[in-house]
Parts: structure tokens; C-alpha cells; sequence
């Protein structure tokens, strides 16, 4: 399993670390799926306490006890309103808000109320018992935290969320909010759908070139319905000039209310009037919460069963008033209850391909994700329309969380991954708007600049500069162009105004700049849409070019010439660099009318080309001949000024105008209530531990003391004394305890464990003293059979091979002959006690005994790997040459070869020969030699 897990993410280009592992969590509105990413589990999916890849997304607080998923659902149905689920489309939503309304309609059992301050949603559940969303889901995200700890067995703090990319800044801020809450840092909000493309082109990397390829992704889930029209290609970045694979997001279209949700609750209400057409019971089904919870569960079950069978009952036991109810329902007549469902799964296929301006016969693929999609007629729908096979090649319930986590991964400091560049699109246009007075008299203007237009990409920077102003004014950022959505989908985002900012103490400022004032540039004011789709105004300044000092315009001494060249030379294509950077996003009010449009990403005004320099240069030369007047040389001298630009901050004010995100005191609030609740659980949970620790422990003691293995190693003292006090903490276990605590458990526990563990480490020695004992032998015997082969390795046995020293033998014998002496005398020794008696010879004792001989016996080894024969003096090796040349000489070859004798001179050429090698090639402070006490002294280089 381990090798599939490292080849997953060597395919995903992920390097593991021993960084920190971080997480994914695809927060959807009905399951919850966590991913990590781990030195030890690289891109997975983290389980839950019930060991499954996908948890509910409810909540549920009954008698004082939080519970998610499973559990949630059960406490759900007994008591519908304590169970909290389907809230991500809450999120940043005041109480007025027609999505509000929608969930009021779908689950009225709820008792839902405005924030006395911010007027957005909380669930109250009685007069002391209440929760706002973005308590709600950040107790899910610790719930998520605790899976992806449990999994990893590691500490994490950084994730990415996945969100529907229909969500404004509204909701995207609430978000964030919820996730500080529960204490996690968001290292992005990626879209639903960007994870999906992002997922499937990391593993279909080897597929991507030069020229894009187009691919649509369709997600129906629970609540919504969205699709994505993607490219992918190979580019070239224009600095590091690595190429990348990128995913870009060309067009998207999203139905937030239609999904497998609505499906189900139409479901729910046909079981419903079927039941009440029964006339079993006067009483209306739907005013019964239970009731109606017990319909909605089994409307679920059903529609999961009915995509893949034409026909089921629906079964459900005393549904109200102890009258059971089961019906036939076929697949035939699901879909006629959503017959005017199915037309609306297109539109938002359509969506994205008309915003992406392409074609479906240029789209590659329509690939599904998203549990909706499992419905056969919405199958059938897409199908009519693209003509062409589905691609079904996605995991549709985990494409989101894998491509999410191996982003995490990405962003992360522990981890390296091979660079895939995502590319995301605005769904919302943002544009500025402020007020100007022309003057004259005339009526105030209203001027609009987009910031943001449809489909643009993000993360982007963009500048507005301002320079008809000339004292304190105020604009705003504002949604537009939002003609492609309908008046649902407009209202459902709340405020269309995003944030508002107040412009203090210009005049003040442009008063004291005015006498410094050569080139006016105005004031600009700088935004950012970062890689979560959150918008900034990030800040305002006055910039304008002033004259350069004089002592620093006239310094023509050597050496300052010489600086400057070099700075040129070094910081010129930097300095230019920066400042087109600044530029490229700019969008300018024209200096004359005030209506000049800003400029989008990358239309900055052209850089001039070697032609129109030289046009420039010729045009004085064409006046040459004019008379040289006093304006003229005003001109020049003009011309000749060293200007320095100056970058003043203005104050300002960013005011929020969306609903405001959860801070300052409510935020405080709201922490100190999740601690409380996080705290809580953390000691029931203790107290359970402890409860069934010291439970499950005099069973085990009980249990094992009568059979006749266990029993036998305790005295019939031992066993009574813990018999009988088995026997007493048993009753006392069982007795109702006005103030339990997991102190009083884990005491009474250490106690009882003190006593059983006298004869329970009794019977483990004597259940491993076998093997030990057998261990210990085999080391004497290889020891034993080293040691002769070491006797011929001594200068006595063998000159020319002097590996050991005679005590170090001796030390090795006698470490053998020791251990096996104490080996026959304590075994026979432990053989003759019984049972129940103290261990003699314990695995301890031989375990060390092995130790000693293991240490001897690898210090002779590692001799005999650094030993080296000696080198012979070069005389000796000169006679040997000269004998061998003489039997050549008297052999005689019968091809009349002659050997000639080596000169003189060459011997005289190398007297480095002449000199013996050091002992295995060992200094003379790392000489091994034997100690007082006869043991060999290891050199402190091979410790």
C-alpha cells in the first residue's frame, strides 16, 4: 500500500519532505472530503472515525454533546432542530436574502433569526442555545482538522477550501472567518471546478503541448449545478523562460439551486402527500418535524437507488402516530416530479461555452464530477445537446479535495511539486465609480472605470489614477455587468456595492507638495484581486516628478560618473521593468476630458520603437534654421532637468459595504464559545477513554487469570488479591457518580495495572525468553566461527596478513566463553523455579549479554574492512624484477623478443616506493591499540 501511495505522488510530481503536511477540505453542502499530503501520506484521502472517505456535512448538539456525519443524522431525525446541514449557501447571507428564504421553505423546522448586528443568519435553538453559520461550519473544519491529524499523525495548520465559484466576496470573507475560527490558516480558496481541471491535467500531464486543448467539466452536486469550459497548454514564461503546463478558466455557468438537494426534496414531498393521501391520521405530515425529517432521509435513499434500478419502495416505520408507510416509486415517476428540472441541467453548459466563445465541436471532452451527475436523466440531457460519448474518466465524488490538496502542496514550504499554473476567471465584473465636478457650473459628473471585466484572470493587480481631484473625495467598487445573470442570481449576492474609500487630507497634501511639483501624475489608487478571489484596495498615493538637487545634478567628479554608469547598467532594465509592471494595469482619467478608460492587463501604451526614437531626434534639427528665442532656450534648459519621482501615501479609508465578515467583539464571542464547546468535548472524551480503559482492563484481568498460561504465573495470594479487587472496582464502575472525572478512572486504573502487572510481565518473559535465548545462541555460534577465522589473522599464525593483535583474540574468546558459561548456568537456573516465581534470567539481562558480544565481534569486522596489506620496500621489489627478468631471459622466446633491463635512473625517480604505508591507511593519533585491561581501544573517527 505504502508503494502505491509514494508512486501516486511521484505521477502527481509531488517530492515528499519531512515538512509539515497540510490539507485539503472540499467543504460541500452535503459531504465533507478531506485530503493530505504527508512525508508519510502523500495525496490522500483522510478517513473518518468510521473509517470512510466522505463524512456528512451536519452538525448536531443534543444534551450538551456536539456529533458530525453519521451520528448528526441520526440525532436528526429524532430532534430535526438540532441538526444543522446545507449551510455553505449561507454563508455571508443577511436574513433577507431569497436564499434565506429558499432554505426557510425547504426545512421549516428551523428557527432561524438575524444577527442583532451584522442582520446575517443564526440558528437558535432555544434561549441560551444558538449559532451563526460561521460557527456551524468552522466546527466542521475542526472536525475535518482532527481527521487529517488522525491520518497524518501530524500537527496541521495550512489548508485550501474548495468553494463554488458562483460565491461573491461576500461569501468568500465569511469563509475565511469561519476558518479562523477554527484556527487554520487558508493558504487559497480555489473554485470547485479549477480544482476538478487542476486535478485532471497533474495526471494527464504527459497529454499537454503547445496547443491548447479544450475540455468542459460539468459538476451537478448537492446544491448547485455549474460548469467550466478550461484550455490547457504549454507556455513559456517570459521571465525564467521555464515552460509550465496551465489550466485556464475560459467560461463558466452555474444553476445555485438546482442540484441532487432539490431533486430529493421533491422526492420528500410526493412521499409526503402520497402518505396524507392515505387519510390514516388527521394529522399533516408536513407540520411534523420528525415526520418530515424521516421522509427526507428516505427520499434520499431512494434516489440514490433509483439511478441505478427502475423501481424501489420507499420504507419507513412509524412515520406518525405509529403508522408505517411503504410505497412503490419508479424511476418513471421521479422524473416526471422533476420534469421541469431537467431543461435547466443545460443552461449552464450553455453558459460557459457562450462566455467562453467556443464551440462545442472544438471542446475536446465534456467531463462529469459532482454525486448529481449519477442521475440518468441528467446524463441523458447533456448527451441530447453535445452529441458526443461523456467522459466519466474522473473520480466524481474526490476530483475536487485531490486537486485542492495538491495545490496545498504547492503553496506549501514542506513540499516540492512540479510547477502547473492555474489560471481563474471573474464571474462578477468589479468597476470604480466616483463623482467629478467639471466645473463652470455644470451638473457633478458620475464616472465609471472597469477594474475587473467578465472572464479576466486572476490573481491580478490593477492601478486607477486620479488626477481631476484636488481635494478630499470618495469612490466606490461596485459589481457590473452582471446582464448575464438573472434577478435571482443578482439578488442572491447581497450588496452590489463591495467596498467604499474615503480620500483624507489631499489638499492638504497636494499644498505642500505644489512648489516641488515639475510633472503632476496623480493620484493613484492600487487594487488587488488575489488567488482567492478576495478584492483589496491595497494603496493609495500621490506621485509626481520634482527637479533633482542640485549638488546631486552637478556632481561630475570621477568617481560619482563612474557609480552612475554602473547603476545604469545594472538597475536600468530592473528600474523599467518595475515600473511598466506598475504601469501595465494601469487605467488613467485623461488629463483633458477626464474619460480616457483604464487600461486592461497588458495594454500599456507601446514602448517606442528605434524608428520613432530616430523621428523624434530629426524633428529639432527640421527647426535648426528658426531663430533661437528666449522661449526656446527656456525649453532646452527645460529639457535638461534631472527629474526624480516622489511617491506620497494619501489617507484613506476602506469602508466594507458587502455584508460585513465576523470581527471584533462578535468575533471574540464566537471563539471563546467554540473553545468552550472544543474544551467540553475534549474532557467527555477523556472521561469516555478513561471510563473504557479501566472497563476493558478488569475484564482483561479477570479473563486472563482463568486460563491455566496466565494463572499460573501468580501466586494464590497475587490472584485472590486482584480477583477480589477486580470485583470491587467492577461494582463501583457501574455506580452513578454525581461528578465523574477522568482523573477518578485513570487512578483507580494505574492502581489496578500496578497489581496485574506482576504477573502479566511474569508470563510475557516466559513467552519471550524462548526466542531470546535462541537469538543468543545463534550469536555465539557465528561469534564462535569468526573467532577462527580471526586466529589466522594474528602476525603469529600470519606475517603477511597481521590483521589482529593476540588480545584482541583473546578478548573475543573469552567474551564467548563467558557468555555461554552464564548462558548453561542461568537457563538450568530458571528451569528449576516455577511459574509464579520471580524471573531469574530476564530477557533484559539477555539481550544485554547479547549486546556485549555483538560489540566485540563488529569491532573486529570493521578492523578487517580499513585493513590494507603492507607495502615492501622498493629494494626487495627490485630484486624480485631482476630475478623474474632472468628467467625470461634464460626461458628465451621462440619469436626472438628481447627484454630489456630496466635503467637506474627510473628506480632513482619514484623514492616515495622506499617508504612502507601507514597501518590501514590510519594517522598515527588513530592507531588502534590495546588498552590496560587487555580490551581493544576503538579510534574515535569510527565511533
Amino acid at each position: 500500500m505504502k508503494i502505491l501511495l509514494v508512486l501516486s505522488a511521484l505521477l502527481a510530481g509531488i517530492t515528499l519532505s519531512h515538512g509539515a503536511a497540510v490539507m485539503s477540505v472540499d467543504l460541500g453542502t452535503e459531504w465533507i472530503k478531506v485530503g493530505v499530503v504527508s512525508p508519510g501520506v502523500p495525496m490522500e484521502i483522510a478517513l473518518n472515525r468510521e473509517s470512510k472517505r466522505k463524512t456528512p456535512a451536519i452538525l448536531a448538539f443534543r444534551n450538551g454533546v456536539r456529533t458530525i456525519g453519521e451520528d448528526a443524522q441520526t440525532i436528526g431525525i429524532k430532534e430535526p432542530n438540532a441538526a444543522y446541514g446545507y449551510l455553505l449557501d449561507l454563508l455571508g447571507k443577511t436574513i433577507d436574502n431569497p436564499i434565506v428564504d429558499l432554505y426557510r421553505k425547504r426545512f421549516p423546522y428551523y428557527n432561524i433569526i438575524g444577527d442583532p448586528e451584522r442582520n446575517t443568519v443564526v440558528f437558535r435553538k432555544s434561549d441560551t442555545e444558538e449559532f451563526s453559520v460561521e460557527e456551524l461550519v468552522a466546527q466542521m473544519l475542526i472536525k475535518a482538522k482532527e481527521f487529517a491529524q488522525e491520518s497524518t499523525q501530524q500537527p496541521i495548520a495550512e489548508c485550501v477550501l474548495t468553494v463554488p465559484g458562483y460565491f461573491g466576496q461576500a461569501e468568500r470573507e465569511a469563509l475565511l472567518a469561519a476558518a479562523q475560527l477554527a484556527n487554520l490558516k487558508v493558504l487559497q480558496l480555489i473554485n470547485d471546478y479549477a480544482a476538478v481541471a487542476l486535478n485532471y491535467g497533474v495526471f494527464h500531464r504527459g497529454e499537454i503541448n503547445e496547443t491548447a486543448q479544450y475540455f468542459l467539466f460539468y459538476d451537478m452536486g448537492a446544491y448547485k449545478t455549474s460548469a467550466a469550459v478550461v484550455s490547457y497548454q504549454l507556455v513559456k514564461d517570459k521571465q525564467t523562460r521555464e515552460i509550465n503546463p496551465v489550466v485556464q478558466v475560459l467560461g463558466v455557468g452555474y444553476d445555485r439551486t438546482l442540484g441532487g438537494l432539490e431533486i430529493q426534496l421533491r422526492l420528500r414531498d410526493y412521499l409526503a402527500a402520497e402518505f396524507n393521501a392515505l387519510k390514516k391520521t388527521k394529522t399533516d405530515v408536513t407540520t411534523n418535524p420528525r415526520a418530515l425529517a424521516k421522509l427526507f432521509k428516505e427520499a434520499g435513499r431512494l434516489k440514490n437507488v433509483l439511478s441505478a434500478n427502475n423501481d424501489h419502495y420507499a420504507q419507513i416505520e412509524n412515520v406518525l402516530e405509529d403508522i408505517d408507510f411503504r410505497l412503490p416509486v419508479s424511476r418513471e415517476k421521479l422524473e416526471e416530479i422533476c420534469a421541469d428540472l431537467w431543461p435547466r441541467a443545460t443552461k449552464p453548459l450553455e453558459q460557459a461555452r457562450a462566455s467562453s466563445h467556443l464551440s462545442l465541436d472544438v471542446i475536446n471532452q465534456v467531463i462529469l464530477f459532482g454525486g448529481g451527475t449519477r442521475v440518468p436523466r441528467v446524463q441523458e440531457t447533456i448527451k441530447a445537446l453535445i452529441k458526443q460519448e461523456l467522459g466519466k474518466n474522473l473520480n466524481a465524488d474526490e476530483s475536487a479535495t485531490m486537486g485542492a490538496v495538491y495545490k496545498a502542496a504547492d503553496l506549501s514550504t514542506g513540499f516540492k511539486v512540479k510547477k502547473f499554473i492555474v489560471k481563474d476567471a471573474v464571474l462578477y465584473p468589479l468597476q470604480v465609480s466616483f463623482e467629478r465636478d467639471p466645473g463652470d457650473g455644470a451638473a457633478v459628473k458620475q464616472v465609471k472605470r472597469v477594474l475587473f471585466a467578465l472572464m479576466n484572470p486572476y490573481p491580478q493587480k490593477k492601478v486607477i489614477t486620479f488626477n481631476k481631484h484636488t481635494d478630499d473625495f470618495e469612490f466606490y467598487v461596485n459589481y457590473a455587468d452582471l446582464d448575464r445573470y438573472t434577478a435571482e442570481d443578482v439578488q442572491a449576492l447581497g450588496s452590489l456595492n463591495v467596498t467604499k474609500v474615503e480620500l483624507k487630507q489631499v489638499k492638504e497634501l497636494l499644498e505642500k507638495s505644489k512648489k516641488d511639483v515639475v510633472d503632476n501624475k496623480g493620484i493613484k489608487a492600487y487594487f488587488y484581486l488575489d488567488d482567492s478571489g478576495i478584492f483589496r484596495c491595497t494603496n493609495v498615493e500621490y506621485v509626481f516628478d520634482k527637479q533633482k538637487p542640485e549638488e546631486d545634478a552637478d556632481d561630475d567628479s570621477t568617481l560619482a560618473k563612474l557609480g552612475s554608469t554602473l547603476s545604469k547598467l545594472f538597475a536600468k532594465d530592473g528600474e523599467e521593468k518595475a515600473s511598466k509592471d506598475e504601469e501595465q494595469q494601469t487605467g488613467e482619467e485623461s488629463a483633458s476630458t477626464g474619460e480616457e478608460p483604464p487600461k486592461a492587463e497588458g495594454d500599456a501604451e507601446p514602448e517606442k520603437t528605434k524608428e520613432d526614437e530616430d523621428a523624434a531626434n530629426k524633428e529639432p534639427k527640421a527647426d535648426a534654421d528658426k531663430p533661437e528665442t528666449a522661449e526656446t532656450k527656456d525649453k532646452e534648459k527645460n529639457e535638461t532637468i534631472k527629474l526624480v519621482t516622489v511617491k506620497l501615501p494619501v489617507t484613506y479609508d476602506p469602508q466594507v459595504q458587502i455584508t460585513p465578515p465576523l470581527s471584533g467583539d462578535a468575533y471574540e464571542a464566537s471563539l471563546a464559545k467554540l473553545n468552550a464547546i472544543n474544551k467540553a468535548e475534549e474532557e467527555r472524551v477523556r472521561l469516555e477513554s478513561a471510563f473504557n480503559s479501566l472497563e476493558s482492563h478488569i475484564i482483561e484481568v479477570q479473563q486472563k487469570l482463568d486460563e491455566d498460561s496466565y494463572g499460573s504465573c501468580a501466586t494464590a495470594e497475587e490472584k485472590e488479591k486482584l480477583l477480589a479487587e477486580c470485583a470491587t472496582l467492577s461494582d463501583w464502575l457501574y455506580e452513578d457518580l454525581e461528578n465523574p472525572k477522568a482523573e477518578i478512572y485513570e487512578d483507580k486504573l494505574a492502581q489496578l495495572k500496578k497489581l496485574s502487572n506482576v504477573f502479566l510481565a511474569r508470563h510475557w518473559e516466559h513467552e519471550e525468553r524462548p526466542e531470546a535465548t535462541k537469538a543468543l545462541k545463534s550469536m555465539i555460534e557465528a561469534a564462535e566461527k569468526f573467532l577462527v577465522s580471526g586466529r589466522n589473522l594474528t602476525k603469529d599464525t600470519n606475517p603477511e596478513k597481521d590483521v589482529y593483535t593476540q588480545v584482541e583474540i583473546d578478548t573475543l574468546a573469552k567474551v564467548i566463553d563467558e557468555t555461554t558459561t552464564w548462558l548453561k548456568t542461568e537457563s538450568a537456573a530458571q528451569k528449576k523455579l516455577a511459574r509464579n516465581a520471580d524471573v531469574r534470567m530476564s530477557v533484559k539481562d539477555i539481550t544485554e549479554k547479547m549486546g556485549v558480544l555483538d560489540r566485540e565481534v563488529k569491532y573486529l569486522v570493521n578492523k578487517i574492512k580499513l585493513w590494507k596489506p603492507k607495502t615492501k620496500p622498493a629494494a626487495d621489489k627490485d630484486k624480485k624484477k631482476d630475478a623474474g627478468k632472468d628467467e625470461q631471459q634464460g626461458s628465451g622466446s621462440g619469436d626472438g623478443a628481447k627484454i630489456e633491463e630496466e635503467p637506474a635512473e627510473a628506480a632513482k625517480e619514484k623514492p616515495e616506493e622506499q617508504v612502507p604505508e601507514p597501518e590501514q591507511g590510519a594517522t598515527e593519533e588513530e592507531k588502534i591499540t590495546p588498552t590496560p585491561t587487555g580490551e581493544a581501544k576503538i579510534p574515535h573517527s569510527e565511533l
